[in-house]
Order: C-alpha cells, then sequence, then structure tokens
C-alpha cells in the first residue's frame, strides 16, 4: 500500500542513509546526556554536535530545513519500528512468558471486509487482484499492533528504558496567499490556530484524510481555521485541470461543493471527461454555466494554481497530502507551526491542534 509520497521516499534513500551515519557519527554529544554507569556508551541523541567553528558549535538542528526534518522524521520511525523489533527478540529470550501468546492470522473473511469497507480501495482493482496486497498490508497492521503491545507492556514492567528521541520540532512559516478558507473570517470570531491542506484531487490518500477534515471541522468549527492550496502531482495527468475547474466553481461561492465532488468521484485510476466536469460543476450548484465553461476554456486560474505549487516547493513539499498545522496570523496571512504529509490519523490531527490552541492561550495571556 503505497501513497502519493512514496517516490519521493524512495528517492531519499540514500539521504536517510546520510542522516543515520551522522546521527551515529562518533563525537558530538550533549553533555549530561549519558548513562549513569559510565562504562556504558553515551546515550542516543537526535541533536548532535557535527562541527566545530573556531570554538563555537555546529548542531545538527542547525542544519534543519523542511525537507531535512521530513527526511528525520521518516529515519526516526523507520529507527523506531527496528527498537522496538529488538528489544522483544531480547525480551523473549529473557521473559518468554510475555510472548506466549501467538500472532493474530489473516482470515479470507477479513481481507473481504477490508476491501469491501476501505474508501477507495475498489478503484484500484478487483478482489482477486487486490487479495495478496491487502493480506500483506493487514498482516504488517496486526504486526505492528502485536509488537506495540508488547513494547507498552515491556515498558510497564520497567524492562526497558528508551532513549530514542523523535527529531526536536521544527517549525514552518508559511503564507496562506490564496487559499480557500472554510470559515468565513469574522473579527468577533478570530480563529487563532489553521490547519492549511496541500493536495491532489487524484491522489488516493487526499480523498482518503477528507472525512477526517470534515470530523475536525465540526470538533473545532469556533477554534480552528480550515484551508485549501493546490499541489497535483506530475503523474496526476487530469490533476492540475481539476484544480483549475475548482477555482472556476469558486468564482461562483461553489468550491467546496466542487472539491468534495472531485474526491468522490475521482482517482488515479479513473480520470473524468470534459462532460463529467461540467455535470459535476452543475450539481455542486454552479449556475452561471456559460461563465464557467469560459473560465475553463480560457484557463483563467492556471497561474493562481501554478503560484500554489511554486510556494509549496519552496517550503519544501514534495507530496500529497501535506499539511501545515500551527498558530495563524489572519493579519499577515500565515501560519507558523508543523508541517506532516500523508493520510494523517484524526488523533494526530487532535494532539497538535491541542497544542496549538493551548500555546495561542498562552500567548493571549502574556498580551494581557
Amino acid at each position: 500500500m503505497s501513497d502519493c509520497n512514496e517516490t519521493n521516499f524512495r528517492s531519499n534513500v540514500f539521504w536517510l542513509l546520510s542522516l543515520v551515519m551522522i546521527l551515529l557519527a562518533g563525537p558530538g554529544f550533549r553533555p549530561g546526556s549519558v548513562f549513569a554507569d559510565s562504562s556504558l556508551p553515551p546515550a542516543y541523541t537526535n541533536n548532535p554536535v557535527v562541527a566545530v567553528v573556531d570554538g563555537e558549535p555546529i548542531m545538527m538542528d542547525d542544519l534543519k530545513n523542511a525537507q531535512i526534518h521530513d527526511a528525520m522524521d521518516q529515519l526516526h520511525e523507520m529507527q523506531s519500528r527496528a527498537l522496538k523489533e529488538r528489544i522483544l527478540q531480547q525480551i523473549a529470550k529473557k521473559h518468554p512468558e510475555l510472548m506466549n501468546d501467538a500472532l493474530p492470522e489473516v482470515s479470507d473473511k477479513d481481507i473481504v471486509q477490508f476491501y469491501e469497507n476501505t474508501p477507495g480501495i475498489k478503484e484500484l482493482g478487483s478482489l482477486n487482484k487486490m487479495r495478496e496486497e491487502i493480506r500483506e498490508y493487514l498482516e504488517r497492521a496486526l504486526r505492528e499492533s502485536y509488537v506495540e503491545r508488547k513494547y507498552n507492556l515491556a515498558l510497564e514492567k520497567n524492562l526497558v528504558k528508551v532513549y530514542l528521541k523523535p527529531p526536536s520540532e521544527f517549525r514552518v512559516l508559511a503564507n496562506v496567499g490564496t487559499a480557500m478558507l472554510w470559515f468565513k473570517e469574522d473579527p468577533q470570531q478570530s480563529r487563532k490556530v489553521l490547519l492549511l491542506e496541500y493536495s491532489d484531487f487524484q491522489c488516493p490518500f487526499c480523498k482518503r484524510v477528507q472525512e477526517t477534515l470534515k470530523n475536525l471541522r465540526k470538533t473545532y468549527s469556533g477554534k480552528v481555521q480550515f484551508g485549501y492550496r493546490h499541489f497535483p502531482l506530475p503523474f496526476h495527468k487530469e490533476a492540475k485541470n481539476l484544480a483549475e475547474a475548482a477555482e472556476c466553481a469558486r468564482d461562483q461561492g461553489r468550491f467546496w461543493e466542487m472539491q468534495s465532488l472531485f474526491y468522490e468521484k475521482t482517482s488515479d485510476a479513473y480520470t473524468l471527461s470534459e462532460k463529467d466536469v461540467l455535470d459535476l460543476a452543475r450539481i455542486s450548484g454552479v449556475k452561471k454555466m456559460d461563465d464557467f465553461q469560459t473560465c475553463l476554456k480560457e484557463r483563467k486560474h492556471r497561474v493562481l494554481v501554478i503560484d500554489d505549487i511554486r510556494e509549496g516547493i519552496q517550503l519544501g513539499i514534495q507530496g500529497t497530502p501535506t499539511f501545515i498545522l500551527g498558530l495563524y496570523d489572519s493579519e499577515n496571512g500565515t501560519v507558523s507551526g508543523e508541517m506532516f504529509s500523508g493520510a494523517v490519523s484524526q488523533d494526530k490531527f487532535i494532539e497538535v491542534i491541542e497544542k496549538y490552541l493551548s500555546l495561542s492561550r498562552a500567548e493571549a495571556k502574556l498580551v494581557r
């Protein structure tokens, strides 16, 4: 099961290996980051000294930009999985009683249920075509769940102490630009947190995350602003045209209706014809169809979409969906916060939203 970032991830393998070498390199550990037993090697740090210039250290975090941080996040996930597996291997030798239950098996019923109930998967092929890929995905998911459960049990029993930490926070400053905002800006109800989405109408993982975003808009309707910008990927042939069509619908106040229909009806495997787009425009509530068709024909919003792509690239965006979630400055039209990509879980969104809501409240108190 690959997402729209898979190609870019593979191209970053050399990057990741380079980071591994730096992170595991010799000197450069912060003072105090050692075990109580001085005979043991220094504890892990993800922010080592990587150079010293005229007595002044340069830390790993000093080198960060969005791409490096994203690569370090991916590396950390890989390291975490490998570490947990290694911990359980050693636990199994000394405490086999903790590992006595077998790993659950994937049944044919599980495969059918996953195929029938997972949005977008039927568009990728028939059940017979997808069967083995689904089996591998479910087996991997069950294995990860099993490892996580046993790992947490080892932590509860104080059998392991973990020093591996995620990369320190990297905050990116992004312009909201021409993003379509979900809530009308209202000075009487100023939202201090923004979730800005960069998406592609033919990306299956962009499609999958829309339901999560819909739930979040209900939950945080009075506290969080939501914005949408375009990032059609070059290998999705119709994505740029669909982005321009959504902007033509925006001219008539029907952007979100059109956006929703595009995600419902499109996929990487299925291309909408010009007639399909016009039919969806009517369904979305576009009234002036002549104006809509002229907008499409003249490619009125071509530059807007290109500007979205250009600004996304400048931020370090490489795949979709990508989100920037943080503090919202409506006056300057910026969001300062974290950038993450993929079909992010609702729990992850809530965790980060709550963090920035707390920060916004703290800042408000300081202003008073």
